[in-house]
């Protein structure tokens, strides 16, 4: 009986080293990825009040580990019953980041900057303050949903080239999912509070000394991190998606070199296919809707 004891305990110290080494296989080959997120995801945690900034923070990581919490079985469902599904999928979710990049480049282009009495009526509203507060919660969680995907895709491919048990593969990627998320919105998290950090800084050294200037350089720092942080996140979105298409569809994958400019070219022009024929349909479903009398 207590051989039987002891080789349990072998069993068990067998599958955590092997899920350790294929842990930290899968999070190398999803680096890239992660940075993508952390980019993409800190662009979109910013731009709240400060009193706000932890909330929204925490009501986005907690759908983000919905996220995960869907994906994880639906994908190694469709890996069991239809894997080219997840093909498709990954395309659909590229587009979508895609239409995201190209939108925010269109709005910064065309955007048409609002006078004085326009900001004050808008920020006299805390109705739509909230709705806009809810509406970013939404859409930064539909991106996480197509960046958390893509993760756990790369993950799974790694434990699968290296032929584990299915037990294994399910645990090593529900750890790398797990570790994607406390340590992308971690980080996150300590950029949005850079300010806070910085008063504290000050207030402890009586605005006096080292630690005084390092809060003022924190102060100073965040909005341009914020403003590099929105511009890296664009970008992101972009190469994201462009790769999406050139690894998952043939025809791409064949005819053009992978590269940045292609990843990034890819993610231009599927954007703009998105964008227009989201425009148009927003039109046509605008002139059938009727009006309310």
């Amino acid at each position: 009986m207590a051989s039987g004891f002891f080789a349990i305990l072998d069993d068990i110290g067998a599958l955590m080293d092997d899920i350790a080494v294929t842990s930290k296989l899968a999070t190398k080959k999803t680096a890239g990825i992660l940075g993508d997120d952390l980019a993409v995801n800190a662009e979109k945690a910013t731009g709240f009040l400060s009193s706000r900034e932890i909330p929204v923070l925490w009501a986005i990581t907690k759908g983000s580990f919905i996220n995960k919490l869907i994906i994880i079985p639906i994908i190694f469902l469709l890996k069991w019953l239809y894997e080219p599904a997840i093909t498709y999928i990954l395309v659909l979710g590229g587009i979508y980041l895609a239409y995201e990049g190209v939108e925010k480049i269109i709005e910064f282009l065309f955007h048409r900057n609002k006078k004085g009495h326009e900001v004050v009526e808008e920020s006299s509203l805390p109705e739509e303050d909230e709705n806009s507060e809810k509406s970013k919660i939404s859409s930064a969680i539909k991106t996480d949903f197509i960046l958390s995907l893509e993760i756990v895709i790369i993950a799974l491919g790694t434990v699968i080239e290296k032929q584990h048990p299915l037990l294994t593969q399910i645990l090593s990627v529900s750890f790398v999912a797990i570790i994607a998320t406390i340590g992308v919105y971690g980080i996150v998290a300590l950029i949005v509070r850079m300010d806070d950090a910085g008063f504290f800084l000050m207030k402890k050294s009586g605005n006096k000394g080292f630690f005084s200037g390092l809060g003022q350089v924190l102060i100073k720092a965040l909005p341009i991190v914020i403003k590099i942080l929105g511009v890296v996140g664009t970008i992101a979105l972009l190469l994201v998606s462009g790769e999406i298409f050139l690894h998952n569809i043939d025809y791409i994958h064949h005819l053009l070199p992978e590269n940045i400019f292609s990843k990034f070219g890819l993610g231009i022009v599927f954007g703009l296919v998105a964008v227009l024929l989201a425009t148009v349909g927003k039109k046509i479903i605008s002139a059938v809707k009727p009006t309310k009398k």
